[in-house]
Order: C-alpha cells, then structure tokens, then sequence
C-alpha cells in the first residue's frame, strides 16, 4: 500500500540563525487535548557540529550505485549497515554521549532501544570509559541483544510498552543521564550528518528515501538535505502495519497506535512513534511518507542481498521496498540502507522464501 501524508509547513521564526515554530501538544487518550508552544528545530549548524564531533567516531558511508535500477530513477544506496555497530545509530549517540559535561557523562548513561540505539549507546560508553545501563524490550532480537552486551553494557529487558517507564527508573537508580533513541536535539543533530554526507558526494540529489520510526534519522536528514539542496524531495518511509507517522502527518498531528498493533511488523526498529519535538522536523523537511507491506519489506531484504550484495535487516530495507512502488519522482534517488542487524535464521528464511 502507498499512503503520501500531507506534511504541512508550520512557518518558522529564525533568530541569531536559530529554527522554531509553533508545535501543538497532543495528549493521547480518549480526548484531543491541543496546547501550543514553541519547539527548537535542529539547524544545518548543528549537523555541521556533530560532524565535527564525531569524524573520527564513524564511518563516513560511501553512495553504492545499484545499476539494475530505473533508467529515470537512477539509485544509489547509503549503507549505514557499514558503521561499526552494524546501523546509522552510532552517529546520534556518539554526539549525544560526547556533549555532555565530563562530570555528567561519569556517572554513565542510560537508554532504551529495541536494538540498534542500544548498541550505540553502549559503543559510545566504552568509547568515552563510562557505564551504560541499556532497556531493551523482551522481543528484541537476540543479536542485537548478545552486542549490546559485547560492548560491556548491563541490559535490563522488559515487557511491551515498558522501555521508557524502566529506564526512568535506572536514571533515578543509577545517577546515569538517559540518552533518549530520537527525542534529543543531539541525537537528530548526530543522524543529520548522513545528510551532510550525501550532499557531499551528489550536490545535484533529487530524491532521498529515509527509514521511519522515531523520526530522529529522518528529522536530521532531512534538515540536512533541505538546507543544502532545497529543491530535493525527501521522503519518509514506514511499515503498512506501523504507519502511525503517515497518517498523522495527513491530519496534521501525531496519532497513537498501540504497541501491539505496531509489533505486528517484521522491522522490529521502525515500531516507535515520532515525539513531539521529530514531529515537528517531520512536518518542515518531508515531501512525504510512503508505507509499504511486509511482503515488500521481505522482497527489499533479498534484492538487496542479491543485486547489491549487502546484507540489510528489514528495517533498513524499506526504503528499496518504497523504491521499488514506482511513485517517487524521476531523478537521481539516494536510499538510506538504515542498518544491517539481522537474525542469521530470519535472513535465511527471507532468502530462501
């Protein structure tokens, strides 16, 4: 199914080169409660810091060309899968761990994650010698489970639904500064990079296909792609079965869908809902947001295995599956390959479907 959410551009008011608009404050429940306040948007300034910051942290992806594409939709893939926790997670933490105060940063970091964000946080612990307490939910695959806890981090599991309520409780327990997946300046700053990145190496991009869960990767490259090449359409990308983003873009604001409902998907890193703070990035940067169904999901996987020899978990692969529906606009596409974390069994039952 393809699904364009109309992302509305809420104006901005720039003072001493600094991005905000007036962002409604939604309150799930069985009423509609709106307040309004101003949100701090992420500038090309602040991508161009963490690129900084992190430089000698990452690897700087290359743009592969995928030759067997569309004559009038020439592709080139970005594989984050090459950054050395297998995903693009390692940019928004790093940044994230490395701007705070040494005395915070001490007393060590706490996250939560289904996976990824977990494995960059603990990377970036070990990386500055600090402890990482990581949540990660009971269904999260063991893979990414195992690495988390190679990079010495101690991982508490939980229940559905139960991460943020659990790392609350480690903040309070620990003493530890929580370092949230998406919902953080740093962290959207971190992720823009592979905008920077990308314009580096095609000034001349026309379109950019961009994974979507958080809306932290989405949020920062598209701040990127935007500042530096206004005219390239950016567009997010999302599971049929976790399409929260796609439809609360088309009516203007964020929607809940529940835990169980999302979980139902096999891109076990696109089943988070955009914050207040990537919602709003979402409404300014996306043209906008394509969902697509698992069994495309499962044929991206194995396109990308077989035509460009690069291994993806299904999250990272739906940006091709979205690609491959045939709506985006002619013109040189660049898709971001968001990570590359997958289950030995799951692709082998993917490749062999």
């Amino acid at each position: 199914m393809k699904l364009y959410g109309e992302c509305r551009n809420l104006g901005n008011h720039r003072n001493d080169n600094t991005a905000w608009i007036e962002q409604g404050r939604e309150h799930f429940g069985p009423r509609l409660v709106r307040q309004t306040r101003r949100v701090r948007l992420v500038t090309i300034d602040d991508i161009r810091a963490a690129a900084d910051l992190i430089r000698d942290a990452i690897v700087r992806t290359p743009l592969i060309p995928a030759s067997w594409a569309d004559p009038d939709r020439p592709l080139w893939i970005k594989p984050e899968s090459l950054q050395p926790i297998g995903a693009f997670k390692l940019r928004g933490a790093f940044n994230a761990v490395g701007r705070l105060d040494e005395p915070v940063r001490a007393r060590g970091v706490v996250a939560y994650s289904s996976g990824n964000h977990a494995q960059a946080v603990a990377y970036a612990a070990a990386a500055f010698g600090v402890p990482a307490y990581i949540v990660m939910p009971e269904e999260t695959p063991n893979i990414k489970v195992e690495a988390t806890r190679n990079y010495g981090a101690e991982v508490v599991l939980c229940g559905p639904g139960q991460r943020e309520k659990v790392a609350t409780e480690l903040v309070e327990k620990t003493g530890g500064v929580l370092v949230p997946p998406f919902d953080h300046p740093d962290v959207i700053a971190g992720q823009g990079t592979v905008g920077l990145e990308i314009v580096a190496d095609m000034p001349d991009v026309e379109s950019v296909l961009i994974p979507v869960s958080g809306g932290g990767l989405a949020s920062g490259i598209g701040t990127a792609i935007k500042g530096l090449c206004p005219n390239a359409k950016v567009f997010g990308v999302e599971p049929d079965l976790a399409g929260d983003t796609a439809e609360g873009l088309r009516l203007g604001h964020r929607v809940d869908w529940s835990i169980e409902d999302r979980n139902r998907t096999i891109a076990d890193g696109l089943r988070s809902q955009p914050s207040e703070l990537t919602f709003a990035h979402l409404q300014r940067v996306l043209d906008g947001v394509i969902t697509v169904s698992e069994d495309e999901i499962r044929a991206a996987v194995r396109e990308l295995v077989y035509r460009a020899h690069v291994v993806s978990e299904p999250s990272g692969a739906v940006a091709l599956a979205a690609y491959r529906q045939g709506s985006t606009p002619p013109g040189r596409t660049v898709m971001i390959l968001s990570g590359g974390n997958i289950e030995p069994a799951m692709l082998r039952e993917i490749l062999h479907a």
